[in-house]
Formats: C-alpha cells, structure tokens, sequence
C-alpha cells in the first residue's frame, strides 16, 4: 500500500513455510480437542504458531519498506540529500531498524515454542533464553538430530550476518540509535570533515540473508514440528 503495489503473496519456500505453520496450527488445534489431557499445551502451541506466521508477515514486510526506501536515496553525503531524500531515508532507517529487532524477536518466540514442543529442558541451562541457546542445548546434548543438524548449519553460514545484526540490536535496544552511533563515529574520526550515511547497500544485503536464515528456520522447524504431531 505504501508503494501503490498489490499485496505480495507468498510464494515459493516461503509459501511452503506458511502452509507448514498453518498445518501444525491446525494440527495442534485438533489434539487440543479431542485430548482434555493435551488442550491446554496444545491450544497455546496453536496460538503460539498463529503468532509466528504474524511475525514472520511482519518481518517481510519491514524487510520489503526499508530495501524499497533505501532505493530512493541517492547521496551519500547527509548534505547532499534532498528532502524528499530525507525523508525516505527516515523511512528506511525505521524500518531497518524494525526489521532485525522483530528477526531476533521472532527467533526467540520460536525457540520458546521448541523448547516446550520438544521437551528440550533449555530453562535448566538458563533461566531467560533465546533462540541460539535452544540450538547449542540441542547441539550438545544431541537433542532431535534430525531438526538440530539443518537448523545449525543454517544458522553456521548465517553466523557473520547474525553477528553484526546482533550488534546493531544490541547498540540500538541498549546505548543509543545505531544510525547515531555511525554518525558519532564520523565526527570522532573525520574531524569536522563532511559525513556520510552508512552503507545501505550493505545493510540492505544483510537484511536478505537475515530474511532467508529466519524464514528457512522456521521452514526446518515447523516441517519438523508437524511430523512430531502426527506421531
């Protein structure tokens, strides 16, 4: 709407990772159902997937907006942008920022949902965990290999996106706005001389493979997830 576009549909692996989460949904929905024993767990699993399909909607989204505004800028020096560049880059830069909050968000919601899923115990390593803590429990405990495996290799050829996405989190949620930081750098460093924005291509490059890790863990997970149910 934003662009004057259509609504995307999904598609491809992410359309195949969208049914998966739906089917598990459904499938958790109907345990509930039939099972006093399991309606509790089983209702929140069903809620809990209805939520990641949100967030995982939501993600592609904001990756969609910031890639689309970063397009409109054209400078690299912040005097030399227009206002209407200005403006897009704004725009760009909230969405940016939205975006790999919501992806470590989303991956720890999931990590929550397999924690309990699988009986995997992560709480007895560390009381407030995320995702990457459920992975290493798995990992070195050799917990349900079968998911383990792929989900580790996807996050191992990720692992230097995560990293600085996770430093910009970081600096973003904890110190100050990340595109400040950059700035503050700049004057420390160029001593007055004109300053520069940061690399949007490069961001928007990581934002890509952010999107392809997040939504191929939820694919592996969810696919997992429903043969579990169906045992």
């Amino acid at each position: 709407m934003l662009f004057g576009e259509q609504p995307r549909e999904w598609t491809g692996l992410s359309l195949e990772t969208v049914q998966a989460i739906e089917r598990f949904s459904l499938l958790s929905s109907k345990i509930a159902d039939r099972s006093a024993e399991q309606s509790s767990g089983h209702h929140t699993f069903s809620i809990w997937a209805k939520g990641l399909l949100r967030s995982m909607d939501e993600l592609e989204q904001s990756c969609y907006a910031a890639k689309r505004y970063a397009d409109q800028v054209h400078h690299n020096l912040i005097e030399e942008l227009t206002s209407e560049e200005l403006l897009s880059y704004n725009r760009h830069v909230y969405y940016d920022k939205n975006a790999y909050i919501r992806a470590f968000a989303l991956l720890d919601k999931l990590g929550t949902l397999l924690n309990q899923l699988l009986n995997l115990q992560t709480e007895r390593i560390k009381a407030r965990f995320s995702y990457f803590t459920v992975l290493r429990n798995m990992r070195e405990n050799k917990l349900h290999v079968e998911l383990m495996k792929p989900l580790n290799e996807l996050k191992e050829r990720h692992q230097n996106v995560f990293s600085r996405l996770r430093n910009r989190r970081n600096l973003e949620i904890h110190q100050m706005n990340a595109e400040l930081k950059d700035d503050l750098n700049q004057s420390i460093a160029n001593d007055g001389s004109p300053r520069t924005l940061e690399n949007l291509s490069v961001n928007m490059s990581d934002l890509d493979r952010c999107w392809e890790m997040v939504h191929g863990t939820l694919n592996l997970s969810f696919r997992y997830a429903c043969k579990q149910l169906q045992r």
